[in-house]
């Protein structure tokens, strides 16, 4: 991070993770999925602080301004969502079945999000305002921040 990083914001595609391919954690059907949205500037440091600020306004326009970009996948009772995902990277839509392993999008940087990441979370539910969040984990295995899952059986 250098000076002008931590005051100001600057380019998703300089975060390593920016536009890395994003597998399906799970087996199901793909319910919910949306690429429309752009992916926005980093920020880090103090220029985060400011972005924090803004919370308030994504939260009113609703869960997809949080969400970003997002797939959401029907597995058993779960319904496991892929969220922040870069703009124009699906390569799923509704109604598509997927198997563990499969390409799903590319990670971005829309909705709610400081810098490049996947969020995944799983839910008991839809409509997203009366779900619920539930445990899950990666075969047995809840990673650390950074750390790479490697799911056995997946390309």
């Amino acid at each position: 991070m250098t000076a002008r990083t931590w005051l100001g914001t600057e380019e998703p595609t300089s975060f390593f993770g920016f536009g890395a391919p994003i597998l399906a954690p799970c087996a199901g059907t793909v319910i919910a999925a949306d690429d429309s949205m752009p992916d926005h500037r980093a920020r880090r440091g103090l220029a985060s602080v400011g972005y924090a600020l803004t919370q308030r306004q994504r939260l009113a326009q609703g869960w997809q301004a949080l969400a970003g970009n997002h797939v959401m996948i029907q597995t058993g009772a779960a319904v496991v969502a892929l969220c922040h995902l870069k703009q124009g990277s699906l390569e799923v839509g509704v109604g598509d079945l997927v198997v563990l392993g499969d390409p799903m999008a590319a990670c971005g940087n829309s909705g709610n999000s400081t810098e490049p990441h996947v969020h995944v979370q799983a839910i008991d539910r839809l409509p997203i305002e009366r779900a619920q969040a539930i445990e899950m984990n990666f075969n047995g295995h809840l990673p650390r921040n950074g750390e790479i899952v490697q799911i056995p059986g997946a390309p």
